[in-house]
């Protein structure tokens, strides 16, 4: 019943912006919680924010903590990810993904809905 769709990814210099949407089709999403992942080549999927269903709780990996900012605007049904500072260690495909769970959880398996992903890669 939720369908996600990543948009806005790119080819970006080191040390630059980039911001990441996420439209959402179901309007079940304003009643969950959203992450976004990201997978580089290689690596297994992993956990870079989470944000509560209405917008009011974040949680973020220490790895993008004080570089990446998580929100969601639910009365457009879509989520962001800007993304500041950015490393070549930021390349990957990055994911949004909700489901019936906790923002804070940072599993693969405890979410549901996934979208396709949308490729960021940064360049030194």
């Amino acid at each position: 019943q939720v369908q996600l769709v990543e948009s806005g990814g790119g080819l970006v210099q080191a040390g630059g912006s980039l911001r990441l949407s996420c439209a959402a089709s179901g309007r079940t999403f304003s009643r969950y919680p959203m992450g976004w992942f990201r997978q580089a080549p290689g690596k297994e999927r992993e956990f870079v924010a989470g944000i509560n269903w209405s917008g009011g709780s974040t949680y973020y990996a220490d790895s993008v903590k004080g570089r990446f900012t998580i929100s969601r605007d639910n009365a457009k049904n879509t989520g962001y990810l800007q993304m500041s500072s950015l490393t070549p260690e930021d390349t990957a495909i990055y994911y949004c993904a909700s489901g019936p769970t906790s923002y804070t959880n940072y599993d693969v398996a405890g979410y549901d809905y996934w979208g396709q992903g949308t490729q960021v890669t940064v360049s030194s």
